[in-house]
C-alpha cells in the first residue's frame, strides 16, 4: 500500500490565529477539537489537511515548500484581492498582460503562497 499526505504542517508562532486565517482563505474551519492557545490546530481540507504547530522561532528565511491555490469560483484576480482582505500581503506580481502568470503572497506570519489562474482562466484562453 502505498503512503498519502494526511497533513501539510507549517510551523508558526500562533498556531490558531494562523490556522484561521487558512481556514477563511480556503473557506474551510478550524478543527472543532482546537482552541485558542492550543500548539496545535488543524484545517481540514479536501485532499490533506493543513496542521499548524506552535514554534518558539519566527520565520527567517525563503520557504523550501509552499501551497500553490487555484481558485474554484473567482478569478485569479478576485481572489487575490480577497485573500489581501483577510490579512496577506503580496509579495511578488508575476501576473501577465494576457492573463498567464500568478501572484505570490505572504499569510500574516509571511509564509509565501501563490495564487494561480482559475481552471475557468484556463480553459477560456486555451
Amino acid at each position: 500500500m502505498t503512503s498519502l499526505v494526511r497533513h501539510v504542517t507549517i510551523d508558526c508562532t500562533d498556531a490558531y490565529a494562523l490556522a484561521t486565517f487558512w481556514a477563511n482563505a480556503l473557506d474551510s474551519k478550524v478543527s472543532d477539537d482546537d482552541r485558542p492557545g492550543d500548539d496545535e490546530v488543524l484545517v481540514e481540507t479536501v485532499g490533506a489537511g493543513l496542521l499548524f504547530i506552535q514554534v518558539p522561532e519566527t520565520k527567517s528565511v525563503k520557504n523550501r515548500v509552499h501551497l500553490d491555490l487555484q481558485p474554484q469560483d473567482r478569478t485569479r484576480d478576485e481572489e487575490i484581492e480577497r485573500l489581501l482582505g483577510l490579512g496577506a500581503a503580496l509579495l511578488d506580481d508575476r501576473r501577465n498582460p494576457d492573463g498567464t502568470g500568478w501572484a505570490t503572497l505572504g499569510d500574516p506570519e509571511g509564509n509565501e503562497f501563490c495564487v494561480e489562474r482559475s481552471e475557468a482562466e484556463r480553459t477560456a484562453a486555451s
